[in-house]
This record gives C-alpha cells, sequence and structure tokens, in this order.
C-alpha cells in the first residue's frame, strides 16, 4: 500500500505541487528517498527515523521507499521532512492517511520530534489556498502563513506528537493569528539634515514618484543621511505590495518570528557584493539583494567601487523590474520593482571640484573614477544632483529643518494622484510614474507648445537618448503632481531636465 502525501517545491517566490509517496515492502531495513532529493532532502531519513523513535514509533523492518513527484523536479531544502514523517505514520496506521489528503505540509524535523521552522511558508499557504486545500507547518512559521487568507484552514504543530494527537480528536490545534511588527518609531529624520535644500527637494521628487536617483558630492556632505531618511518619507505598503514583498521575504527567511511589515525595504549592500549576491544566483537560485528591495529602496553607496560587471547586472532589473536567473536545467524569476538611490564622491580622492582644493592627479583623477560606472546604467537614473560640502553658517544656524513627517504627507498625495490616475486608464498594477508603460508616457505628461519646443531644444542640446527623453517627462509629472496640477507646465519640465546635466558630464567621462 502506497500512502501519499502533498507538499510544495520551491522555484522564485512560485511554490510547484510535489507528490510525497511513501510504500513500505518486504526487504532489507532501510529508508530510500528518490525523485532528484538534493543532500538536504536526502539527510532527511535520518531525521525522520529519530524524531519517530523519540515520538514513540519503531520503524518496520521492511524497506520503505519514498518518491518524491514528479521525479525530474529538483527538491532541495529541508521542508520535506514532515512531509516524509506523516506519509511514514500514515502508512504505519498512526495517521489516518484520507485525513491528510486535504492538506499541503512542510516543516524540518528536529531529533526530539519537534517541528523547527522553515522558509516559504506564506508562498505554500499562498499555493495551497489555490488549490483548494488547508495547510501543516510548523508553529513558528503558522503567524507567517495566516496572512494567505482567512478561509485557508491552517495547523501549526508544535511536535509530531501534537499533529498525531489532532487527527485521533484528543488534542485540537487552534488556526494561528496573523502577526504584524511594531511600527517603526525611530527612523532617522529630515529634520536632522542641515543646509542641503536641493537635495531634499530631490530626494522629495524620487520618494513621490519612485524615481531613480544618484547623489555626487565630497565625502562628509550627508548623502548617505539622505539616503538613509528616505525610508521616511516613503507611503506604508499596499496590500498587494505587502504580500509579494513577503512572499519574497519568506523564500529568504527574511520575516523573523512569522510577523510581517508594511514598511518598505530599504538594502544597502557592501560595494564588496557579488553578482549573485546582487542580482541573485548560487546553488539554490536564492533572491539577490535587487528581488529583497522590491517596492522599495536599493541604496548603493559609495558606487565605482562597486565592480563593473556587478553595476551592470542592474540595467535588466531596472527596466524590466524583475531578476532571471538561468541556469541550465532550468530558470527563476524573482520580481525585482525597485528605487535605486545611489551616492558617489566625484573622484576618487573626493574633492575634485571644491573650492581651495587642487587634485594631485588633475582631471584624469575624476574621469577614471566615473568611468567606471557605463552609460546606460547612468541613461536609467532619473534623478543627478550634486551635494556640495555643507557651509558652517548652515550648521550654526538655529532650529530645526522641515520633518520628515511633513514632506511624506505631500509625497502621499502626489502618490495618490498617480494611483486614480492609472486607475483611470486602466493601469491597476502601475502604482507611480516611474514604472509607467512607455505608450501611456506622453498621455499622462501632455505638454503645450512651450514645453514641446523647450523638451525639443533640450534634447538636441543634450543628446538625450529615447529612454531621457520619456524619463524627462515622468519626473515633469511626478513634479506636476507635487504641485497638485493635473498638467505639466514649462517649469515643472525645466527642473526636470536640470536634473539630467550632472549625468550628461558623467557620461561623457564613462
Amino acid at each position: 500500500m502506497v500512502s501519499r502525501v502533498r507538499t510544495v517545491a520551491f522555484q522564485g517566490i512560485e511554490a510547484l505541487p510535489v507528490d510525497v509517496q511513501v510504500m513500505i515492502a518486504p526487504g532489507k531495513m532501510n529508508i530510500h528517498i528518490v525523485g532528484l532529493p538534493d543532500k538536504a532532502v536526502a539527510e532527511s531519513r535520518e531525521r525522520v527515523q529519530a524524531a519517530l523513535h523519540a515520538s514513540g514509533l519503531s520503524m518496520p523492518a521492511k524497506k520503505v521507499t519514498v518518491n518524491l513527484a514528479p521525479a525530474d523536479l529538483p527538491k532541495e531544502g529541508s521542508h520535506y521532512d514532515l512531509p516524509i514523517a506523516l506519509g511514514l505514520m500514515a502508512a504505519l496506521g498512526a495517521v489516518p492517511g484520507d485525513a491528510l489528503a486535504d492538506y499541503l505540509v512542510l516543516g524540518e524535523l528536529s531529533l526530539d520530534g519537534t517541528i523547527a521552522p522553515v522558509n516559504g511558508a506564506l508562498p505554500a499557504a499562498i499555493g495551497a489556498n489555490a488549490q483548494g486545500k488547508g495547510l501543516i507547518c510548523p508553529a513558528a512559521s503558522g503567524a507567517e502563513a495566516a496572512w494567505a487568507g482567512a478561509e485557508i484552514d491552517i495547523l501549526a504543530p508544535r511536535s509530531l506528537i501534537a499533529i498525531a494527537n489532532h487527527f485521533r480528536g484528543t488534542q485540537v490545534l487552534a488556526r494561528p493569528e496573523p502577526s504584524v511588527q511594531a511600527a517603526a518609531g525611530d527612523l532617522p529624520d529630515l529634520a536632522d539634515i542641515k543646509g542641503q535644500e536641493s537635495a531634499k527637494r530631490a530626494l522629495e521628487v524620487a520618494a513621490a514618484g519612485s524615481h531613480n536617483l544618484l547623489m555626487v558630492g565630497p565625502p562628509g556632505s550627508g548623502k548617505s543621511m539622505l539616503a538613509q531618511r528616505l525610508a521616511s518619507i516613503l507611503p506604508p505598503l499596499a496590500p498587494k505590495e505587502l504580500l509579494e514583498v513577503s512572499m519574497i521575504a519568506s523564500i529568504a527567511g527574511e520575516i523573523a518570528g512569522g510577523k510581517l511589515t508594511d514598511r518598505r525595504p530599504f538594502r544597502a549592500p557592501h560595494h564588496s557584493a557579488s553578482m549573485a549576491a546582487m542580482v541573485g544566483g548560487g546553488v539554490r537560485a536564492r533572491p539577490g539583494e535587487v528581488s529583497l528591495s522590491h517596492h522599495g529602496v536599493l541604496f548603493l553607496d559609495e558606487l565605482p567601487e562597486f565592480s563593473p560587471a556587478v553595476l551592470d547586472s542592474l540595467r535588466q532589473p531596472l527596466e524590466a523590474g524583475e531578476c532571471m536567473i538561468a541556469r541550465a536545467n532550468h530558470r527563476v524569476t524573482y520580481p525585482a520593482r525597485i528605487q535605486l538611490v545611489a551616492a558617489m564622491n566625484p573622484c576618487r580622492c573626493g574633492m575634485a571640484g571644491e573650492p581651495g582644493y587642487r587634485c594631485a592627479r588633475g582631471p584624469r583623477c575624476q574621469s577614471d573614477y566615473q568611468a567606471r560606472i557605463s552609460g546606460p546604467l547612468l541613461d536609467r537614473i532619473d534623478l543627478r544632483i550634486d551635494v556640495p560640502a555643507v557651509s558652517a553658517s548652515d550648521l550654526i544656524r538655529p532650529g530645526r529643518a522641515e520633518p520628515s513627517a511633513t514632506v511624506a504627507e505631500r509625497v502621499a498625495r502626489a502618490r495618490a494622484m498617480q494611483r486614480e490616475r492609472f486607475e483611470r486608464l486602466g493601469l491597476g498594477s502601475t502604482l507611480t510614474n516611474a514604472h509607467c508603460p512607455t505608450a501611456f508616457v506622453e498621455e499622462i505628461a501632455a505638454l503645450d507648445a512651450a514645453g514641446l519646443a523647450l523638451l525639443r531644444d533640450a534634447s538636441e542640446k543634450m543628446g538625450f537618448s529615447a529612454r531621457a527623453y520619456h524619463r524627462v517627462l515622468k519626473v515633469a509629472r511626478t513634479l506636476a503632481d507635487l504641485d497638485g496640477t493635473d498638467s505639466v507646465g514649462r517649469l515643472h519640465l525645466a527642473e526636470a531636465i536640470s536634473y539630467r546635466v550632472i549625468g550628461d558630464r558623467m557620461a561623457q567621462a564613462a
């Protein structure tokens, strides 16, 4: 007789159904696991045997064969422990096999029979809900899985004994409740920054339209401080965005205690990060920093210090909004709709262009340093600003600057206008101007005759690419939204064009 338990295999954030088939037959006492298991799955036979022994069940003195179907799909991870154990228990009669038919199962077993948390509980719960089944998962992952919907039946036992008692009717497992992380009240505030009014204006524009931003300035001018305060003016995640972000975090094992948060991701990898760490990869094709920044901010400090190959690997995610990791036998795609914020010094010594300073290497110091950033990557950055050194008069000026809460209100109003506009156009999945499809850019940012003349002249003199042309229009549309106007004026367009001047100088160096 063959007992069957359903579980899942993860491919990106998608949960693919897997059928765990357990058969006990005459032969030498052993457990054979087939179906392309990786090392973690192959080792589960030792954990399963120890957990069953600790739970008071003895292994039969027969041959046990475990087949993970479909056999041509690679099986990775430790979450196959619990379905294999429950399949074996069903074959032994310790739990009713027909009761398990209504559930998807995942969990890792400890040697004492307790069930340890695993990654991917939320995508697994969503997959179970789509199949009309319930979910059996570790107790520590129950709060995370509960976010998949109130109608899904979720059992979150702490041990094998608890799940066996539940099916016998001697112990009832309560459905776990979804939990939320407490709102962070200690975010850095824009009021801490003195001076840099133009940079704070650019930061507000970037937040309002989810535009990419590059800050160039000498050491100590406040570039990192500005970037760290971007999170304090961004609106919280919408419900759909929260689900997408949490699914990626679940696969990566970055949901603490099963608690979700509506705070937008802010990732700041070190400049020594490899390409696999940035865009994803490795043996199991894990999500990288770009995907973990989905619907949030990816901050790259000291931008030219990153490997040029790593930086150029960002070009496709910035354009397409997803990371595709290709392998010889499979392909995995992770969402990566990010807002790139970068900071850099103008040259290696950091002081090029500062009054009273002369670089020992001359102009070549600046050109060589900036040439590490390719022109195509710069073309995808909407706002490029100079962040000069803060003067002493700004530092000793009494009083505080405008707080983040005030700026966040303006950003929220601008984003609400964008959301309503895109809903009217039938683009419900588009929430900000930066991600507007090219076919609709000229419709949402229609210009009058004077504006068209200005944009034409600027395009000819500055050599705008087609991408740069449309990105200027998107920034101008965001500026108009911040002003609360339906039409894009000449002033909005002029300010949007000014944000690309520094980029053109850098592109010439590159």
